[in-house]
């Protein structure tokens, strides 16, 4: 979180999240997988997903989406409308029954599955015994490709220097910044540099940015500034919202980098489309 937020914020305390624990992955790739698009990919990033759809289907595994879902509940549960989180949460429950892995193209959202659905239903047992069995086999994309895959990407495409972002709470819930950047560096003509304030938020939060716009306004000028300082040609992140987020801000200062979600970043460079 940015110095702004802790300037701004009386009595807010630094502590140290704490980091995510280390899991088994399945020996084999399975044969098919659920696809948990997010509300905010099948908005405004809908290539993003297809071209997850089509990086999962290179590797033999057949994807089903369901067409019910809708948003894991995460604006609803971090706004403190717990209620309304819970039968957001539900639905999904209901479409994801299956006994196979659930695949997210967004860490923020994957984590909200593994770690917060359990808060939610602390005390419907029955439920919770399905919530927790949902968390155990749910996968950020990157982490999926990288771990259960085991995927070795060749690149086809020209030098570039990119810049990776995570959002704040995919780092600490699901460590995919540690596995985009195991995915970029298979990639040889990929140049992944680092930036100040890499670490911290974008400034979007999702409701954050709504309530807080000026804090916000703030966090996304400090995360534009370092990484058109870094150098880089390019911005990759997994996280739909801080892609928005960190483009809007981008294309206001009328600036020529922009970002890209990583499932489009690999398929464009490992020949997909061609």
């Amino acid at each position: 979180m940015s110095d702004l937020f802790y300037n701004a914020v009386p009595n807010a305390t630094r502590v140290a999240p704490p980091l995510p624990q280390p899991r088994e992955y399945p020996q084999r790739k399975p044969a098919q997988v659920y696809l948990f698009g997010t509300c905010v990919l099948d908005l405004f990033y809908p290539e993003a997903g297809m071209d997850a759809i089509h990086l999962l289907e290179r590797e033999g595994i057949r994807v089903e989406y369901p067409q019910g879902q809708s948003c894991c509940g995460q604006p609803a549960y971090t706004s403190g409308y717990t209620e309304q989180a819970r039968e957001v949460a539900r639905a999904q429950l209901a479409l994801f029954a299956g006994d196979y892995p659930v695949v997210v193209p967004s860490g923020s959202c994957a984590g909200m599955i593994r770690e917060h659905y359990a808060d939610l239903f602390h005390d419907e047992p029955e439920t919770l015994k399905q919530v927790q069995a949902l968390a155990a086999r749910t996968y950020e994309l990157a982490e999926f490709l990288l771990h259960v895959c085991k995927v070795q990407l060749q690149d086809h495409g020209n030098p570039v220097k990119v810049a990776l972002h995570t959002s704040c709470s995919a780092r600490r819930e699901m460590n995919t910044h540690v596995h985009g950047r195991a995915l970029l560096s298979q990639l040889g003509n990929v140049e992944r540099v680092e930036h100040d304030h890499e670490s911290e938020c974008c400034g979007f939060g999702g409701t954050f940015s709504v309530r807080m716009p000026d804090i916000s306004g703030a966090m996304v000028a400090d995360k534009t500034r370092a990484l058109k300082d870094s150098g880089a040609h390019q911005v990759v992140s997994a996280d739909c919202g801080c892609l928005m987020n960190i483009n809007g801000a981008l294309e206001k200062q009328r600036e020529a980098l922009r970002g890209q979600h990583l499932a489009s970043f690999l398929w464009q460079r490992t020949g997909g489309g061609q």
